[in-house]
């Protein structure tokens, strides 16, 4: 019988992956809120016409779009791979999915509270 040298049973490694999934998806939740909350404070204390909101708000949109369109990539990934016999865990492809939002709302939120 062959022992495994990891010092971790199989069905710890899964849990890591869930973990670490979970943990990725708090941390979005959290700092969406704060960004959304900080957003809220510029348009109450800015003219929107103003060309600072201008450009903050075309940013939004435009991160948005590339966030959702790294995110519908990833997924599609993940589905011609599942078409072709190579099935990742879901917790693996939530990862990839969460990934661009995740590191966008990280990136903006450390920008807005400054």
């Amino acid at each position: 019988m062959k022992h495994s040298t990891s010092p971790f049973s199989a069905p710890f490694i899964p849990m890591m992956g869930i973990c670490s999934a979970t943990m990725m998806a708090l941390e979005l939740w959290s700092t969406s809120l704060s960004t959304i909350a900080q957003r809220q404070h510029l348009w109450q204390t800015q003219p929107f016409f103003s060309p600072s909101m201008m450009l903050e708000n075309q940013r939004m949109v435009t991160e948005k779009i590339e966030a959702s369109v790294e995110a519908g990539m990833a997924m599609q990934k993940a589905f011609f791979g599942a078409m072709n016999g190579h099935y990742a865990p879901w917790w693996d492809t939530s990862q990839k999915t969460m990934s661009p939002y995740h590191r966008r709302s990280r990136a903006n939120s450390r920008r807005l509270s400054r």
